[in-house]
């Protein structure tokens, strides 16, 4: 076919040959009927043949003009379908949700938000990837990741959720009864610590902070792990003292399995932000997830 036939005259010859009128067909096209007409005469002269008959009274699709309706017909309702499909998605959240976010955050997703936003939209696939390292979510192909402010690239839109929170240095009262508790951050040299390790496999050094002074430091300790929950656990069985996020150690908190030392030593930071590419359209999915995000501080519960 010629390519510079357009979609419109093919919609324009499809209404005629079904309303066997220029008048009811530009009335659903909501053209004027000369336009239509004309949209009719330049079809034909691009295909170099007639597609309908016309005359004073009646309009009707030629022999070669009711083969290529017949052929269009199925072509175009398939086109209107797959608009109307693509129109829903945006105004409907559904598909795939791909979400990158660090091990305590994502815990905190799934604990609080994710519960909450699928049933609220249970057409949405929710992949969320829980990693140490920070990617790019372009380059990954994420539909968005969560990361400290201060963190967030400068390209990037960023939406904060929650409330500022801290780390904090924990311990059980087991422990706590056979150590005396830490009065400030150098005393930590005379306990057991549970140390956590970095991606490239080196220990965490501990940031503390008072009076606008941070003080970091090497901590000692029998026991490195990789994994939030599982310093929560070391610090539960009495192993020693973990620097872990308030977030998730605040069930153990309330319930005084665990219980807060160096306290005035441990500052709040910036606050969590989820962010995503500020340059394309924002997928209806992560309209709403960002909806109940909002909806719900993960830093209070």
């Amino acid at each position: 076919m010629n390519e510079r036939v357009s979609l419109t005259e093919l919609r324009a010859l499809a209404a005629v040959a079904a309303h066997r009128s220029f008048r009811k067909a530009a009335d659903e096209m909501e053209l004027a009927p000369s336009t239509l007409s004309h949209l009719m005469r330049e079809l034909e002269a691009r295909l170099g043949m007639r597609l309908l008959n016309r005359t004073t009274r009646s309009v009707a699709p030629t022999e070669a003009g009711a083969r290529l309706v017949a052929q269009l017909q199925p072509l175009l309702r398939g086109l209107d379908d797959a608009l109307s499909d693509l129109s829903a998605a945006r105004d409907e959240p559904g598909g795939r949700l791909r979400l990158t976010a660090s091990e305590t955050v994502s815990m905190l997703l799934v604990q609080h938000v994710i519960p909450a936003f699928l049933a609220r939209h249970p057409r949405v696939e929710v992949d969320l990837v829980a990693q140490p390292e920070f990617v790019d979510i372009v380059a990954e192909r994420y539909d968005a990741g969560f990361r400290l402010g201060d963190e967030v690239p400068r390209d990037m839109v960023a939406v904060r959720f929650g409330s500022p929170s801290r780390m904090l240095t924990v311990a059980s009262p087991a422990y706590l009864k056979r150590h005396p508790a830490p009065k400030t951050p150098d005393d930590l040299a005379r306990h057991r610590c549970i140390r956590s390790r970095t991606p490239a496999g080196r220990p965490y050094r501990w940031e503390f902070a008072r009076h606008g002074q941070p003080h970091v430091l090497d901590v000692p300790g029998t026991l490195t792990l990789n994994r939030t929950e599982l310093m929560i656990e070391a610090a539960l069985r009495g192993l020693g003292i973990a620097f872990v996020p308030e977030l998730l150690a605040m069930p153990y908190l309330r319930d005084r399995s665990l219980r807060a030392v160096l306290s005035d030593w441990c500052p709040a930071y910036v606050g969590l932000f989820l962010y995503y590419p500020g340059h394309r359209q924002v997928p209806a999915a992560l309209r709403a997830f960002i909806e109940v995000l909002k909806e719900l501080d993960v830093t209070r519960v």
